[in-house]
């Protein structure tokens, strides 16, 4: 079997194990109010624990791996580009979504794109590593799949739970997801063909991908965890919040993949 194929098959199985972790959301026929709260901060969690304990630690990791020592300040424009892009591109589709409404209220937050796209970058990432790591040691390549599947597992589960608390179709949910899952897959024949060049631009690549967790998190979640005032709810919500960190954190400790 070639590498190429190697490297489609398991890039292809890590994003299929993910999406299973997501679709065990689309086999209830109704997901409650309090359900779909918890669940975005649980996605508020996850993301911000994937930025701060997975994506930074691993883009200074590459950038170390380059031999380039005075990268960090790089490193952290780049996060700061990503949040500050990703700001622009929610302004730019909520503009095209609702060019003529003059009632700010009621317009609805256009999360739905920036959480697809988002998630398409940060799949197309996760295929550059494997393939990376693949070309490197094939060996090296399989645990980077099961580590990245790991990590996925919660966050996919949490932009299932987004994409459900906004209203999108559960068909229509998965959907989006596959075609991000399959942005894993472009990322990691492009890598196969341009070899170790990508290499160079990697580190800053998983910078601004954590930029656009940190802001979607921040900016779109965390309010809405602080819109919903119920009884019980802030409770529920927080703790919910705590736990997506958790997973993140456990499943990395697991696997030792943190640096």
């Amino acid at each position: 079997m070639s590498d190429l194929i190697t490297i489609i098959l398991y890039t292809t199985l890590g994003g299929a194990l993910a999406l299973v972790g997501g679709s065990i959301l689309l086999t209830r026929k109704k997901l409650s109010h309090t359900i779909t709260h918890a669940l975005a901060a649980f996605a508020a969690g996850s993301l911000l624990g994937a930025s701060f304990l997975d994506l930074l630690p691993e883009a200074f990791h590459h950038l170390e791996e380059l031999g380039i020592e005075e990268g960090e300040t790089t490193i952290f424009m780049a996060v700061l580009l990503g949040i500050v892009f990703f700001f622009l591109l929610e302004r730019v589709i909520h503009w095209l979504q609702h060019p003529h409404r003059e009632h700010k209220d009621t317009d609805p937050k256009p999360i739905v794109p920036l959480v697809v796209f988002g998630d398409s970058v940060h799949n197309f990432i996760d295929g550059v590593v494997i393939a990376a790591t693949f070309l490197a040691d094939p060996t090296l390549g399989i645990i980077t799949t099961f580590a990245i599947v790991a990590h996925e597992l919660p966050q996919e589960i949490g932009d299932f739970g987004i994409l459900l608390h906004e209203g999108v179709k559960r068909s229509k949910v998965f959907l989006y997801n596959a075609l991000s899952q399959a942005a894993a897959i472009v990322g990691a024949i492009i890598t196969y063909f341009v070899g170790t060049s990508v290499e160079g631009i990697l580190p800053f690549l998983i910078a601004v991908t954590s930029g656009f967790f940190i802001y979607i998190a921040l900016s779109n979640l965390v309010p809405q965890i602080h819109e919903e005032n119920k009884k019980g709810f802030a409770i529920l919500e927080t703790s919910a919040l705590i736990i997506g960190i958790l997973v993140i954190w456990g499943s990395l400790s697991f696997l030792g993949h943190g640096h």
